[in-house]
């Protein structure tokens, strides 16, 4: 039977350095598998990650729990049986608990006013993602955030409990799977009551601060990501740092921006229209110079947009008595195309276009548009000798 590890993680949270015997050391691939009698390295499990750090001289890379046994992975062995000091990366894991404990509070609230449930919960680098089942709408996230930071103003203590098999079956705490056992109960005052097995700061104050970022519709119900404490400040600090060099690029106070920038996108959409009057007129004028009944035509056209080469080309179709083809690009990144005519079904020799100059595309019976990649002459030589 496998010794199981002392789990000194749950005695005390805010220890940062321990000693303990290793018990085993065994390769694996280019790292190492490391089980201690005791440790302060948190093993990935509940969402949360695991524990970084230093046992000895050498790296903690990841940690994860088999058996009752805590598996330290290494960078470098080290001896079965001697006594090595430890030391967890103590701002990797404070941020965690921060975030954890954050998570709480939040599913906490929007578990007690909406009644929906936390079905997925992921710490990842860059946030804290966690998915309702159910809607949440901005008006919702709002008030979730505001009563989050309430109970983080309230410095609250945190209490972790194992309660006895009467005490759990009279409890309301949520849970996302049914448990049996010793059951680690985490209880935030006026916000929740939840099974984990995670790590917590020991007040909500220490939490800092919440800030949800986004929210998206996800699996019929709700993701929202969240920040706290330090991550959520330099979070902050970064969008600062934009909205300034936005403010600087378009010459407006950063409360002002909102109105530069709709006035920028109102100017753009007017020059944008002006474009395309300006080059439905010079289609207009080449298409006007092409003789009637033009068997073939193939035009090379540098930097037309999709758009453009639909309109173009339906428009030479008047003057065509076979196939209109206009192309943009280059020998060596290839061509966009737009294929037109007036008189017979163009998906047929969209086909053959694309089979001789490995292209893809597709339309309808009157256009079709893809890309193509060959030399500009021999594509020239294919449009114009169709029959």
């Amino acid at each position: 039977m496998n010794q199981g590890t002392e789990k000194l993680y749950y005695k005390n949270t805010y220890l940062r350095t321990f000693t303990a015997k290793v018990l085993s050391c065994d390769k694996q691939g280019d790292c190492y598998s490391v089980v201690l009698d005791r440790t302060l390295f948190y093993p990935e499990g509940g969402g949360q990650p695991a524990d970084i750090g230093v046992l000895n001289t050498v790296n903690v890379l990841d940690v994860h729990e088999h058996d009752g046994r805590i598996v330290h992975t290494t960078d470098r062995p080290l001896a079965a049986g001697a006594a090595v000091p430890g030391g967890i990366n103590w701002p990797h894991r404070f941020s965690l608990m921060q975030q954890h404990s954050g998570e709480h509070i939040v599913s906490g609230i929007v578990h007690r006013l909406f009644g929906l449930d936390n079905v997925g919960f992921h710490m990842g680098s860059k946030a804290v993602t966690v998915d309702f089942n159910g809607e949440l709408n901005q008006d919702s996230l709002a008030l979730v955030e505001m009563l989050a930071n309430e109970a983080v103003y309230r410095n609250a203590a945190i209490e972790v409990s194992y309660p006895s098999g009467q005490e759990l079956s009279e409890l309301a705490y949520r849970s996302k799977k049914e448990l049996s056992g010793e059951v680690r109960i985490v209880t935030i005052p006026g916000c929740d009551v939840c099974a984990c097995c995670g790590t917590h700061v020991a007040k909500t104050g220490e939490i800092g601060v919440i800030k949800l970022i986004s929210s998206q519709r996800y699996k019929g119900g709700t993701r929202v990501a969240l920040l706290c404490g330090k991550k959520a400040v330099d979070d902050y600090t970064e969008k600062e740092n934009s909205v300034a060099a936005v403010s600087v690029l378009l010459s407006a106070k950063p409360d002002q921006i909102e109105n530069a920038v709709e006035h920028l996108l109102g100017e753009n959409s007017a020059l944008k229209q002006q474009l395309v009057s300006l080059k439905n007129q010079i289609f207009t004028s080449r298409c006007a110079n092409i003789q009637e009944g033009t068997k073939n035509i193939c035009f090379f056209e540098p930097d037309l947009e999709p758009a453009d080469l639909r309109a173009f080309c339906l428009l030479l179709c008047s003057r065509c008595s076979g196939i209109v083809a206009i192309f943009s690009g280059d020998d060596a990144a290839g061509y966009k195309y737009a294929l037109a005519s007036a008189k017979e079904d163009i998906r047929v020799y969209g086909k053959e276009l694309n089979q001789a100059f490995s292209g893809r595309g597709g339309g309808s019976r009157e256009l079709v548009q893809g890309t193509v990649f060959g030399a500009q002459d021999d594509i020239r030589l294919f449009i114009e000798n169709h029959n």
